[in-house]
């Protein structure tokens, strides 16, 4: 009685060591057909072997695999994606250690070679821009590497690029982030600059005021000539001014002269010039009746017609 429990006991563990060994096979190939099942985002490639040989390359969309036969090797990302390069130091043309690092923009072009055609394309790339910077910086002085980054970026990308064909992936462009020499040439190009800066200001100061000594000296000779020339013209104006007058009057005269002689030549015109002349006398010697007016008058002051025959007016 007692064996026979004991079987039956040892019957129901046997099966249910059995019956968990089929649930993990279930589950394991469960898990199996699902992960054959696959979804390939936009952007992206999957590297599909078959028995450890590559089949194809999946792009975006749904795709349906061989359980237990097909495999995805390698996942790429096809979306442009940035590298850093580690700050590594150089050495100048001119045998100064400077650090310099920079970034990597990248893209993968060709999912097989990027998967077969090398190890890891990102720590190739890294390493070549790392050396290429090198070389070329060693073919610069100091003071050029600052100036000629795009001629650095430029080199390190050309040889990226034709490194890239083998690797399936495209340098779009390399920059440099910072270049840093030693503390002392740092100090030394500061010095420098800050006289080069004191130079500039010197001269554009001194160019400053001779260009000023200039605009005032030639301002005082435009004023001096201006005022000259008004002084001229001024001059010349009241000379035409007088002449004209001297003329206008010289005219008026004559004029007035020859319509006197010709009054005179009518009947009666002498006549009316002796009353005239008689009036003017008479006016003229109102004035004897002042005290302090010194006059010297002809012996006979009734001859009035003697005084002006003296005096040449008649």
């Amino acid at each position: 009685m007692i064996q026979q429990t004991i079987s039956n006991m040892g019957g129901s563990n046997l099966d249910i060591v059995v019956l968990a060994i089929w649930g993990a096979i279930f589950l394991f190939l469960a898990y199996k057909f699902v992960q054959a099942i696959c979804l390939v985002p936009t952007k992206s490639a999957y590297v599909v072997e078959r028995l450890g040989k590559y089949r194809c390359t999946l792009e975006a969309g749904f795709h349906l695999l061989l359980p237990f036969i097909d495999r995805v090797a390698f996942i790429q990302d096809l979306k442009e994606e940035t590298i850093d390069v580690p700050p590594q130091e150089c050495f100048s043309k001119d045998e100064v250690n400077v650090e310099v690092d920079g970034v990597i923009y990248i893209e993968v072009i060709d999912s097989l070679k990027a998967s077969y055609g090398i190890t890891d394309y990102r720590f190739a790339a890294m390493q070549l821009a790392q050396t290429t910077t090198r070389s070329v910086i060693g073919t610069l002085d100091l003071d050029r590497t600052f100036e000629e980054r795009d001629v650095i970026s430029a080199k390190v990308v050309e040889v990226l690029d034709k490194a890239g064909e083998s690797w399936g992936i495209r340098v779009h462009r390399y920059e440099i982030k910072n270049i840093t020499p030693p503390d002392t040439v740092k100090n030394a190009m500061e010095l420098e600059v800050n006289a080069e800066r004191e130079r500039r200001a010197i001269l554009a100061k001194s160019l400053g005021d001779k260009a000023s000594r200039i605009n005032r000296s030639e301002g005082l000779m435009t004023e001096m000539i201006n005022i000259s020339e008004g002084e001229k013209q001024r001059r010349i104006n009241s000379a035409e001014g007088k002449a004209a007058q001297i003329i206008a009057i010289a005219q008026a005269t004559g004029d007035s002269i020859a319509k006197i002689a010709i009054a005179i030549e009518q009947p009666g015109g002498q006549q009316a010039l002796d009353l005239q002349l008689t009036e003017q006398y008479l006016q003229q010697m109102q004035g004897l009746s002042q005290a302090n007016r010194k006059v010297i008058l002809p012996a006979n002051l009734l001859d009035f017609k003697q005084w002006l025959a003296v005096s040449g007016i008649k």
